[in-house]
């Protein structure tokens, strides 16, 4: 299995790591620092180097259990097994992504704790955002109430965590799974968790910043019923 770097730091820009594995669609490494999507969380984007050969990634994705990493103008038979290569991500991209992760996570912090509301669905991209919770109600007034309440605890400057934790000790935390279905596959033995200091603890595999001050200033854009019980909320990352 490959090991994911940026689970334990966000902040790798780049990284090397050794060709294990090859398939019609691209390499699987041992060890890589781009994250293969997931949670509403785009894959990342970047390049890898082999030899004097740099190629564009097109995609990450988990095929069988693996994370292949495939590339632009693949030929299976110029790269061999066992190959050393150097890997790059498009940072801009990714720092962008990391801020609007943590901006999600501070916003259902807050919907959880002032009303009781789990997230039923959510997606984004780099600095914009939308996500689904289990409400009777929208409007703008509410909508206005969530952005204040959010940018305050952005400028709270609270440090965010990550820690690792046995499924068998996270399954006793109370509240650690905020979405409406729980979606971690039952063969994960260790939980990785995101803590928001004094705001949100979640199961989360995405990327995040380390202060809630890196997010910026975030905006409501827009808030529509999608269901009886089923709110949405969309928003953009700005820069202070």
């Amino acid at each position: 299995m490959t090991k994911l770097l940026c689970q334990k730091d966000s902040y790798i820009k780049s990284f090397s790591g050794t060709i294990k594995n090859i398939n019609n669609k691209g390499i699987i490494l041992d060890q890589t620092a781009f994250y293969p999507g997931g949670g509403g969380q785009p894959f990342d984007s970047g390049q890898i180097t082999w030899e004097t050969e740099t190629f564009e990634i097109k995609k990450i994705s988990r095929i069988n259990g693996e994370i292949t990493h495939e590339i632009e103008n693949f030929n299976p038979n110029q790269i061999q097994l066992g190959s050393k290569i150097s890997g790059k991500i498009d940072w801009d991209r990714r720092y962008q992504l990391m801020r609007t992760h943590t901006a999600l996570h501070i916003m259902c912090g807050i919907v959880w704790r002032d009303y009781n509301a789990p997230v039923t669905g959510g997606d984004m991209k780099p600095l914009t955002a939308r996500m689904d919770f289990e409400l009777d109600e929208m409007s703008s007034t509410f909508a206005n109430e969530i952005e204040d309440k959010v940018n305050f605890e952005i400028n709270s400057k609270k440090n965010i965590t990550v820690d690792f934790i046995p499924r068998k000790e996270a399954v006793k935390i109370p509240d650690l799974i905020r979405t409406k279905v729980n979606l971690i596959p039952d063969s994960i033995d260790i939980i990785r968790t995101i803590n928001i200091e004094n705001l949100d603890l979640q199961a989360d595999g995405g990327t995040h910043v380390n202060n809630t001050l890196e997010v910026g200033k975030v905006r409501v854009t827009g808030h529509e019923s999608k269901g009886k019980i089923n709110k949405r909320i969309r928003i953009e990352i700005l820069n202070n």
